[in-house]
């Protein structure tokens, strides 16, 4: 076969695949076969460039990063709603349709999904821009994010010439608990629901961050084609369902009264939907009766969301534990006599920290009133003291770790405890996925679901024992055979040499991420050098400040770091600095960078700036010392005018190095 037909071939039954995955959830292959096509189809779009088009489905995995958002103005705007809290309030809706409307008019109802609005623009069947609703009038240009957003058409058949569509992107709660779940292994603060995180997905300036999220679109309204016109939004919806979208659920009732046994039936199995939602839109269903009824400054007259109030049930409790989470940090947690609460049965409910069962007075045998934050996770509101059982007594939280009897500390902030054994089992996993991350030892092929096995198995319980695997037990891991327990092993092995900047990264001391880390290794050779400087040398370093320090000497003094580090070298990890200090010409020199720079990246450039004794930052403020702006510069040069801050070029930056 002709190798474009092949690709157009291709293109074509993946969309369709896609189509069947996305929008009808019936699809007729599976996955590693769609796997394979889509495989098939980057390599011969690797072969050929020239034929790769921005519609094809390779196109998704995010392109260069942008240096800002360009407005968009919103052919039709894309109005919010009315909210209703009661069904008095709804039914008074209901009346004021009956008054203005003298034709017969019916109703549909929709869940109302909670992310973030988008307008999707086709021409002629192709995807050319998806923008943020912004204030109704003027959104923001997001479409290199919407193009890595898998349930978004990028062609689609049969299509007007010109075709708007308004749908909310959201991420689903099994992935939201997923990224959350990988998030708190990193160490990094949680995400508060899933709204927010898609919303911080769509906004990230580099595309392949938010193609790593792995977010879906839901579509609700044709807001323009010029095509056929239809006569009712359930028309419309179909349609945008036949072309490829995936579109709302939707039922149409002839009354208003009709509607509350669809509303009722939305709040009573919210919990089991995929997406997260917190309400129903109740809409007039003729388009010509919209246009007859218009909006208001705000809102359409057409419609309102009937919003749910959140769902309260009260519970005994049973017990209070201390759990210790993968950084260290010891959570209670109350169990509770289980209560079906928004969809699911809840028996437990964070507590958060002391500060808190303190403001709570919560204790054994009490009453609580329990609700889930953003219908998802279950929090304890308020308790019952008038039910509170005689003789109970405060809850303090624990001295020392429950897991490995460490002493615990308490985080600067006041808030947290903290254990402080890094070889504690409840943070294992968390150690020695940070351990081989990117950001530290750059283990390729050592993800979470790999350090989970090997450690299920017995065969790792600290990040040094990634040093003393052999090929064969590795290899009798599920999924993993010997080529790539072989693959692994090299892998390992190559690490030894990722030097010093990197193991400190790797060890997971607090406040010493990757810049605390090249700071340290570009002023001292070795690792026995790190150990053995004391609080007052290593506050002498810049960017080092007294409680890092406190951090660095007191990890370096627990007998299970001793432990590490002593396997470490017998395993010959290098503990050299691999940092070079040429001179101080940049020493109390703050630098941020902006725009698209044409020589460098911009972790190339911070690497150039730190080794001269400067540091790069990414925020500007009345300390920096120049903005460095490439091409396409953005708020940040915007800023630094304002601010009265130097500005350099690209090659004004190369003179000051040479």
């Amino acid at each position: 076969m002709d190798v474009q037909k092949e690709i157009l071939q291709l293109r074509k039954e993946i969309n369709y695949h896609s189509k069947l995955y996305y929008v009808y959830d019936a699809p007729v292959i599976s996955d590693y076969d769609f796997d394979m096509l889509m495989q098939r189809l980057k390599t011969l779009e690797g072969e050929h460039p020239e034929l790769i088009t921005p519609d094809s489905p390779t196109q998704r995995v995010g392109g260069q990063a942008l240096s800002q958002f360009t407005p968009v103005h919103h052919q039709v705007p894309l109005e919010s709603l009315t909210d209703v809290f009661s069904y008095d309030e709804l039914f008074s809706f209901g009346e004021r349709m009956d008054a203005l409307l003298t034709e017969p008019h019916n109703y549909t109802v929709e869940p109302k999904i909670d992310g973030l609005s988008m307008s999707l623009e086709y021409e002629n069947g192709v995807f050319v821009r998806g923008a943020t609703r912004g204030d109704g009038t003027t959104g923001e240009d997001v479409t290199e994010n919407l193009r890595t957003v898998r349930s978004v058409p990028l062609r689609i058949e049969n299509a007007p010439e010109r075709l708007i569509v308004r749908g909310e992107v959201y991420m689903s709660k099994s992935v939201f608990e997923e990224l959350n779940r990988e998030r708190e292994i990193n160490g990094e603060p949680l995400l508060a629901n899933p709204r927010n995180a898609a919303a911080g997905s769509m906004r990230q300036l580099d595309p392949k961050v938010a193609a790593s999220r792995k977010l879906d679109i839901i579509c609700f309204n044709m807001q323009y084609t010029s095509g056929t016109p239809y006569e009712t939004h359930a028309q419309t919806l179909d349609a945008m369902r036949d072309m490829g979208f995936p579109v709302v659920p939707y039922t149409v009732y002839d009354s208003i009264r009709d509607c509350v046994e669809r509303i009722e039936w939305l709040g009573e199995n919210r919990g089991d939907l995929p997406y997260d939602m917190d309400g129903a839109v109740i809409k007039i269903n003729s388009l010509s009766q919209r246009s007859q009824l218009g909006s208001t400054a705000k809102a359409p007259r057409w419609a309102v969301a009937f919003k749910y109030p959140p769902e309260k049930k009260e519970s005994r409790v049973l017990d209070i534990v201390v759990q210790v989470g993968r950084t260290g940090v010891l959570t209670p947690k109350v169990i509770v006599e289980p209560v079906r609460l928004a969809g699911t049965t809840v028996s437990a409910a964070t507590l958060h920290n002391q500060d808190n069962i303190d403001r709570l007075d919560i204790r054994l045998g009490d009453t609580v009133v329990l609700q889930k934050a953003g219908e998802i996770i279950p929090e304890v509101v308020s308790v019952n003291h008038a039910k509170r059982p005689e003789g109970s007594v405060p809850f303090k939280m624990p001295l020392f770790c429950p897991e490995c009897g460490s002493p615990v500390v308490r985080d600067e902030d006041g808030a947290a405890l903290r254990c402080t054994s890094p070889e504690c089992p409840a943070q294992r996993l968390r150690n020695i996925a940070h351990f081989a991350s990117r950001e530290a030892m750059d283990i390729e092929g050592l993800g979470i679901s790999v350090c989970e096995s090997l450690i299920n198995s017995g065969l790792v319980k600290n990040f040094a024992d990634l040093y003393y695997l052999e090929a064969q037990s590795v290899a009798m891991l599920d999924r993993m055979g010997e080529k790539s327990a072989q693959n692994l092993m090299t892998a390992i092995e190559k690490s030894k040499e990722a030097g010093l900047a990197r193991l400190l990264c790797a060890f997971g001391i607090r406040q010493v991420g990757q810049k605390a880390a090249k700071t340290l290794a570009m002023h001292f050779s070795d690792l026995d050098e790190v150990m053995a400087a004391g609080k007052e040398k290593l506050t002498a370093i810049p960017d080092i400040g007294a409680i890092t320090a406190g951090f660095i000497t007191e990890w370096f003094s627990l007998e299970q770091s001793k432990h590490q580090i002593r396997l470490l070298r017998e395993a010959g990890v290098s503990f050299q600095s691999k940092e070079e200090l040429l001179d101080n010409r940049f020493a109390g020199k703050t630098f941020v960078l902006t725009g698209t720079l044409q020589n460098y990246t911009r972790d190339e450039a911070s690497a150039v700036i730190e080794k001269y004794g400067g540091k790069a930052s990414g925020s500007v403020s009345k300390k920096t010392s120049y903005v460095l702006a490439g091409e396409n510069a953005g708020s940040k040069l915007t800023k630094a005018q304002e601010l009265g801050i130097p500005v350099i070029s690209e090659e004004e930056f190369a003179h000051m190095v040479q």
